[in-house]
C-alpha cells in the first residue's frame, strides 16, 4: 500500500476490506496528514509537512477514479503544493490473490520542495498474494513520466507483510488491522535529477556561471542516476480501526535510502549516516 503507499507516501491507505469484501459501488472521502514528505528515502532540507483531502469513487466492477489535492501548512504563500487525479481498476485474480492497474496524472506548485514533483504522470500495476493467512507478498511496478524532457523511470517495489486482525474491539461492528511491512524499492533516479535541476538548483533563474557550474555537477552523475539500482528499504507498521463506514489510519514508516548521490550534490537532502522516519495518519468515510 504493502505497496499501495510506497511510492507515493502522501496517498491514502487503502483498507483491507476495500479488496476482501464483496464487490459493490462506493464513495470514499478521506482526510491524511503526512509529517514530510519523503520519496525513496529521500527528502528535501526543507520540510514538507502535507495535508490531503481526497477522493475515490468505485464502480461495482472495480474500476475507480480518484482524485486528491496537497496542502503545505507551514507556509506563508503557496500553500497548495500540488494533487493528482486518475483511474484504475481493482481485480481479484483468485480468492487469495488480487491486483490493480492504474494510470495517475499529477501536478504540483513550481515552488515545490517534494522530491517527486518532476513526475508528471504514473502508470502502475500491482499485485499481492495471501499465503494461508500467514505473510502477504506483494510486488509493485511503476512507469513514472517525467517534466520537462527528462527520461521517466521505471521503479519497482517488492513488500512483505503480515495481518493482524481483531473484530469487536470497542462494538460488534468495528475491526482493527495491524500489518507490520518489509518493503524495498529499487529502479532509475532520473527524478532525482530532474528536481535538482528544476527545483533545487533553479537553473532557469540562475545566472550563466552558476547554471554552467551546476550543470557540470549533476552531468557526472548522470550514469549514477540513469542506472537501475537499490533505492531504499523501509519498515512501516500501518493501524487502521474501522467502526461502520469511518476509518481511522496511522502509518509510521522508517526509511533507509541506498545508492545515494554524494553530499556534494544532495547537501544534507537525505540522511548520510542512518534512516528518516516520517508517519501518515488520516480518517476515511465510505459510503
Amino acid at each position: 500500500m504493502c505497496c499501495k503507499y510506497a511510492y507515493s507516501q502522501t496517498a491514502s491507505v487503502d483498507t483491507l476490506g476495500d479488496f476482501k469484501s464483496e464487490k459493490k459501488a462506493s464513495l470514499k472521502i478521506g482526510l491524511n496528514y503526512l509529517n514530510n514528505s519523503v520519496y525513496l528515502g529521500r527528502a528535501d532540507t526543507v520540510k514538507t509537512p502535507i495535508v490531503e483531502p481526497s477522493i475515490k469513487y468505485t464502480f461495482k466492477s472495480g474500476i475507480y477514479f480518484n482524485g486528491n489535492v496537497q496542502f503545505v501548512p507551514n507556509r506563508a504563500t503557496n500553500k497548495l503544493d500540488g494533487g493528482s487525479f486518475g483511474a484504475g481498476y481493482d481485480y481479484d485474480i483468485s480468492e487469495n490473490a488480487s491486483g490493480s492497474v492504474s494510470f495517475t496524472k499529477l501536478f504540483y506548485n513550481a515552488t515545490s520542495t517534494q522530491i517527486g514533483s518532476s513526475i508528471s504522470s504514473t502508470i502502475n500495476a500491482n499485485i499481492d498474494y495471501d499465503i494461508a493467512d500467514i505473510i502477504t507478498p506483494s510486488l509493485s511496478i511503476d512507469y513514472n513520466i517525467l517534466k520537462q524532457g527528462f527520461n521517466s523511470d521505471i521503479l519497482i517495489n517488492f513488500g512483505i507483510s503480515h495481518d493482524f486482525a481483531k473484530e469487536g474491539i470497542f462494538g460488534n461492528d468495528d475491526l482493527g488491522i495491524f500489518s507490520p511491512t518489509v518493503t524495498l524499492n529499487a529502479g532509475t533516479q532520473n527524478f532525482y535529477d530532474a528536481f535538482l535541476t528544476l527545483k533545487k538548483y533553479k537553473l532557469t533563474a540562475a545566472g550563466k556561471a552558476k547554471k554552467a557550474a551546476a550543470t557540470k555537477t549533476l552531468a557526472a552523475q548522470d550514469a549514477k542516476l540513469a542506472k537501475f539500482e537499490l533505492l531504499d528499504f523501509e519498515f512501516a507498521a500501518p493501524i487502521e480501526y474501522k467502526t461502520g463506514p469511518v476509518l481511522f489510519s496511522f502509518t509510521p514508516t522508517y526509511a533507509f535510502a541506498e545508492n545515494k548521490l554524494p553530499a556534494s550534490i544532495s547537501k544534507g537532502m537525505v540522511p548520510t549516516t542512518s534512516g528518516i522516519f516520517f508517519f501518515e495518519i488520516g480518517v476515511s468515510v465510505k459510503f
